[in-house]
């Protein structure tokens, strides 16, 4: 038919004009056959411009007509479609938004009739009436029609406004209830044999239990069968028979609602949320259930369960399922570390969304609706105990239940409300396009229109659906860790008018799951810290709530606060304090994790409260250079009036970097929200060990810089040189290490020998005072035992003193331990005399011989029998236990002995540089210097572990739960899995230990 120019100018604009994006398109099926009874009817045009998509709309109707089967037919649906508004509403409406439902009417043409008219009892039906919509189902695929049929029905009052996201939610969540009716109906028609044997109850969980489904989503559900009294004998049926029967029937419902046929899929029916997932049998009888729940559930597992709600099968039976599990789930906040058991389940699901699709992830992203899910399950558990009213498990009925009972501000919960209302309804609008499951905001534009204009957006319908969707996720992301915190802040300060405080029995219940063991001290110090009207009280109530879920993601939750308390008592006056924490995001987690991983790093900063600026700075956590710290530390020595004042300062600059080097180890090792924990242990180990080795150097030169400038002004009456041994020697220097040294002088030239002893010794004796003096700071304490005829020799010798006793005297085990001697401080042309006079000690030529290798094996068969302390775990030891630093240390430094003088590389102080070497060399195999060095690497970590969390040094693991959670912790290992360290750490060491009786005493 030709259409005149002029009309056809006139239509495309009036389409364009109507929101339609293929006008020429739309033309062409308005100019079809199909429509040619209404093409002029302007109702009909401004109808499909009400839609989500016109253009969809178009076509599905025209495809609906299409499909009729004759001109009645057609004729019957084109007059009713004009004449009455609802129909047209309701059917253009489905069909602009679902190019699924739109393909179910041009299969089964009929079907818009069920959205002519509505009863009463359908504009919000129930169960019932979905039961009735399903009832002349009798085989799979009709059922799938028949599920089809009534959900255009809920969806057409959905896209008109009729229904809002939660009674929509709620009906899907009813018709599949009933759906599983007919499927467990259907089921046991089948087999009516396994049906009289059996009790089977489905048990609905997630969305489906909670009263909120989707419109495509798995069907969670928990089977629980029992053998029916009086069936196969007077003692009523096998319980294993009747499982067996509830297994079958159970997995033929499955199927029937899964299984792809002619008609397509309903829904996946997934039964993994049972006891052991899907390694469990299908189906368990009650007692069964309560076993398995009293005795091995996991925290997550009671979580589900609120959300559970018998739907199907024998109703008695189900009903008592929830009866015997619900007083289990309101007790799960009692379980040790459960808030950290909630929150780390939620960072796994976020942490195994792939990479690219995290931004468009509508349901697991973070700011998504599990976000809201879980932070309003975790408030359910911990006060569902003792506030019944809190006990639903539908999301937005439990927040509103939690705002009214003041355990979530009321602002708070109206925003999340509204946005998790608004995310809800774009993942409805996102599947129902072809009802696929679905959880991601999709890139097409015009979906995003299509979208967008069917949640009212008409006008800029893109760009408005993206900002929309930005701030909500913007809204959650702030609120779902604010939610929990918050109202512990409000339960000890004034409160805005119309706010109901956070009883103070809740806080303590809050605190309590969190972690606390004294929850009282800690409301004293949240009403210390936040309350006033002072605008250093307004930012720490914004502080707090974050700073709060940091502590309880240590292991010592109280002594975070309460550091936290004190560093804002010594600094709160300054003005940049509070101003760098509410500011530098980095710097207020930082923070929190230093104040709660021990007492070390919480004691080096209450010395020094200023430090916490390093916290800030990008580079504030990177080590210092050692000539960086030696000119710094010997130019506050330069300032300072007299020695004593000069070590104070040199102190100082000590106590400042070691927190710089603790805060960066623990940060490091605890990982932050932004930035995982570092995975190369052995990088740790050496970044740790040369940053306090290269700090004792240096405050060893500044030291030695003072006595010599009191003492004798600018030159001492003989050279004099300070030589690391031990682990300072290796730059292995631990947080409790001491300082190993070896003191040598040489008079000047026209000086007596007797005076330059007596400068040397006065020298040592001075250096040794000073470093003791009495002082907050941690002690460095000088041991020269290494030396020559140790305690009982001179403190200090000359050169040629040293060079007659090692000719003459020296063991074996004097060369061992020279392989550590490096210079450090003083007279360096003094310090490399030093190491050329004993390197052919050290590194004899041609190896040891045969005598010496014995010896040497003898003297650490012998440590290993009487250093151990008496009732220590020699699996457990650090130093001198099975497969630990001895043992590496002592296999490393026989294979330099015997292999120095060939080999370069093992020239070296350091114990992981010589395995490299040792394996580059071919002495060692590369799974054996892999096994030493792992193992060394873990004892030292353990160590380094134990001075950070206890302040004090100690070779063993604690004994103290929390403290030994603490060293797990920094080890990596979640709260509740201490057991694993020690295992793990016995495993690593027993490996090590098999490669020492290997290639050490062989």
């Amino acid at each position: 038919m030709s259409v005149p120019q002029g009309r056809r100018s006139s239509t495309f604009t009036r389409l364009l004009r109507h929101g339609f994006t293929d006008p020429s398109g739309a033309e062409r099926l308005l100019d079809a056959d199909a429509l040619s009874a209404v093409r002029s009817d302007p109702l009909l045009l401004d109808a499909l411009g009400a839609t989500a998509d016109p253009d969809l709309a178009l076509l599905g109707l025209v495809r609906l007509v299409e499909a009729q089967p004759d001109a009645t037919a057609r004729r019957e649906l084109l007059d009713t479609l004009i004449t009455a508004k609802p129909l047209r509403d309701r059917l253009l409406g489905v069909l602009g938004a679902s190019e699924a439902l739109a393909d179910h009417l041009a299969r089964h043409s009929g079907d818009w009739r069920a959205l002519v008219t509505y009863e009463p009892s359908d504009l919000h039906p129930g169960i019932t009436e979905f039961e009735r919509g399903l009832a002349d189902a009798t085989d799979p695929v009709s059922l799938r029609v028949s599920y089809r049929r009534c959900l255009l029905s809920l969806a057409a009052r959905d896209v008109c406004g009729t229904t809002d996201l939660v009674e929509t939610a709620a009906e899907l969540a009813d018709l599949a209830t009933a759906t599983l009716r007919a499927a467990l109906a259907m089921a046991q028609a089948a087999a009516p044999a396994d049906a009289a044997l059996c009790r089977l109850a489905v048990i609905a969980m997630g969305k489906c239990g909670g009263h909120e489904l989707n419109y495509v989503s798995d069907v969670d559900v928990i089977f629980v069968g029992e053998a029916v009294e009086g069936a196969a004998g007077s003692e009523g049926a096998d319980e294993g028979k009747a499982v067996q029967a509830a297994t079958r029937l159970a997995s033929h419902m499955m199927r029937i609602c899964s299984d792809t046929t002619v008609e397509g899929t309903i829904w996946p029916v997934d039964a993994n949320l049972r006891p052991e997932g899907r390694n469990g049998p299908l189906v368990r009888t009650l007692s069964s259930h309560l076993a398995y729940y009293q005795r091995w559930a996991k925290t997550w597992e009671f979580q589900a369960l609120l959300k559970a709600r018998p739907v199907a099968g024998d109703p008695e039976l189900g009903q008592a399922y929830v009866d015997a599990v619900s007083p289990m789930v309101w007790q799960v906040a009692e379980r040790e570390n459960f808030v950290p058991d909630v929150q780390k389940m939620r960072k796994r699901v976020v942490d195994n969304i792939p990479l690219g699709e995290v931004e468009r992830e509508l349901k697991l992203g973070p700011g998504g609706l599990r976000d809201v899910e879980f932070a309003v399950q975790l408030l359910q558990l911990v006060h569902g105990r003792s506030d019944a009213s809190l006990r639903s498990g539908t999301t937005l009925d439990a927040l509103a239940a939690l705002a009214d009972g003041g355990y979530v501000g009321r602002v708070d919960a109206v925003q999340l409300d509204d946005a998790y209302r608004f995310l809800r309804t774009l993942e409805h609008r996102i599947q129902l396009y072809r009802l696929r499951r679905t959880h991601l905001i999709p890139e097409d534009e015009a979906d995003l229109r299509r979208i967008g204009r069917s949640m009212g957006m008409r006008t800029e319908p893109i760009t408005d659906l993206n900002r929309a969707w930005k701030r909500h996720t913007s809204v959650v992301r702030r609120l779902h860790e604010k939610l929990f915190y918050r109202p512990l802040l409000d339960a000890v300060a004034q409160l805005a008018p119309g706010e109901i405080r956070l009883s103070t029995e809740a806080a303590r219940e809050r605190l309590v799951a969190l972690g606390y063991a004294d929850p009282g001290a800690a409301l004293r110090h949240l009403e210390a810290l936040s309350s006033g009207v002072s605008r250093k009280a307004a930012i720490q109530r914004t502080l707090l709530p974050v700073l709060l879920g940091w502590f309880a993601d240590s292991a010592d939750p109280d002594a975070g606060l309460l550091n936290f308390r004190k560093v804002s008592d010594a600094l709160g006056k300054t003005p940049w304090y509070l101003r760098l924490l509410r500011d530098e995001g980095a710097a207020a987690e930082n923070l929190a994790r230093v104040l709660s991983a021990g007492r070390l790093a919480p004691d080096l900063l209450m010395r020094a409260p200023e430090a916490v600026a390093l916290l800030g700075d990008a580079q504030g956590l990177q080590p210092r250079p050692h000539a960086q710290l030696e000119q710094e530390v010997l130019a506050a020595v330069g300032r300072a009036p007299g020695g004593e004042q000069a070590v104070v300062a040199a102190r100082g600059v000590r106590r400042r970097e070691l927190f710089r080097t603790c805060a960066a180890d623990i940060i490091a090792s605890y990982g932050t929200e932004d930035t995982p924990a570092v995975a190369d242990q052995g990088a740790l180990v050496d970044q740790v060990g040369g940053a306090v080795s290269d700090l004792t150097a240096a405050t060893l030169a500044a030291t030695l810089r003072a006595v010599v400038r009191d003492g004798w002004g600018d030159t001492l009456p003989t050279r004099f040189a300070v030589i690391a041994m031990g682990r300072f020697g290796g730059h292995e220097l631990g947080y409790g290490s001491d300082a190993d040294v070896l003191f040598v002088h040489e008079p000047r030239e026209g000086v007596a020998d007797q005076e330059a002893a007596q400068a040397a010794n006065k020298v040592v004796a001075e250096m040794r005072r000073l470093l003791a003096l009495p002082s907050a700071d941690p002690p460095l304490l000088i041991d020269a035992d290494l030396r020559p005829e140790g305690k009982s020799g001179p403190l200090v010798r000359t050169l040629g003193s040293y060079e007659a006793y090692y000719r003459r005297w020296s063991l074996v085990w004097e060369s061992q331990a020279l392989l550590r001697a490096q210079y450090v401080a003083g007279d360096a042309d003094l310090g490399r005399s030093f190491i050329e006079l004993i390197d052919p000690l050290r590194y004899p030529a041609e190896g040891l011989g045969d005598d010496a290798v014995r010896e040497i094996r003898r003297l650490k068969a012998r440590m290993e029998t009487e250093r151990l302390p008496r009732g220590a775990d020699p699996t457990l030891h650090t130093k001198l236990g099975r497969g630990g630093l001895s043992d590496v240390e002592w296999t490393v430094q026989l294979l330099q002995l015997q292999h120095g003088w060939a080999e370069p590389g093992l020239r070296t102080t350091r114990t992981r540089e010589a395995l490299a070497a040792a394996r580059a060399a071919g002495l060692l195999g590369t799974e054996d210097a892999a096994t030493l060095d792992e193992a060394w690497v873990l004892a030292t970590r353990v160590r380094n572990a134990v001075m950070l969390v206890r302040g004090r040094a100690g070779d063993t693991f604690p004994s103290d739960g929390r403290e030994l959670g603490a060293v797990g912790r920094y080890l990596g290992y979640d709260p509740g899995h201490v057991g694993d360290m020690l295992d793990d750490y016995r495993r690593t060491t027993r490996r090590a230990r098999a490669v020492v009786e290997d290639r050490f005493y062989q």
